[in-house]
Formats: structure tokens, sequence, C-alpha cells
């Protein structure tokens, strides 16, 4: 989820306006909040520490999908597979993950079937 989605929804839940967030983020006026909840913007590292506390959230949490956006070992299809994995539920995705295991055997599995 992008960050400035999980803002939002942390926003909403919480019952604070972008300036309600500005008073508690140093260096951050209102209209700045609302341009990181658009995702107009990105704040800084000390913002980011500041709104996981005004959340109560880990910053981890605001940055995970920020942070896979910069891995460069991962392709664009390997995006798109972990953004479609995080939108099913728990029982989707554990029967995702048995068709994916299924397709791809294990080392020990592989090694074996070539002995035969």
């Amino acid at each position: 989820m992008p960050l400035a989605t999980t803002l939002r929804l942390l926003a909403k839940a919480r019952g604070l306006s972008a300036a309600d967030i500005a008073t508690a983020i140093p260096r951050a006026g209102a209209a700045t909040v609302s341009a990181w909840l658009q995702g107009e913007k990105l704040p800084g590292r000390e913002q980011l520490d500041a709104l996981a506390r005004t959340f109560g959230v880990p910053a981890g949490a605001l940055l995970s999908e920020l942070a896979s956006t910069f891995d460069p070992a991962r392709t664009k299809g390997e995006h798109d597979l972990l953004a479609a994995y995080r939108g099913l539920n728990s029982k989707q995705q554990g029967a995702l993950l048995e068709v994916a295991r299924s397709m791809h055997p294990s080392p020990a599995k592989a090694s074996t079937r070539r002995k035969k």
C-alpha cells in the first residue's frame, strides 16, 4: 500500500485532519501534510518518525511499501504479485502459496527426481 494511502487510513481511523497531524510534526504545516496524504510529496526521516509516534505505529510500518519500491532485486512482476497477494484475505493467501509452491519443487524434491 502506498505511503499516502497508509497515512490517509491512519488519519481517518483516528479522526485526524491534516491540520491536526501538522501540529504534531516538526516543520510541517497543514499544506505539507495534505501533500503527503495525497502522495504529492514524501515526508523526511524526522517527519516519518513523528508520524509513526502520532499514529502509534512503528516507523517501519509506514516505510515498508516505500522501501520495496527501491529494491532493485524485485521485478515489476514481483511487485505486482506482492500487491495482489496483499489484497487477498488470509485463506486466499494460503491457497496462493500452495499453488506457487506446487509449481516450484523444493531443491530436495528436484534432486530425487533426477536420480530416478
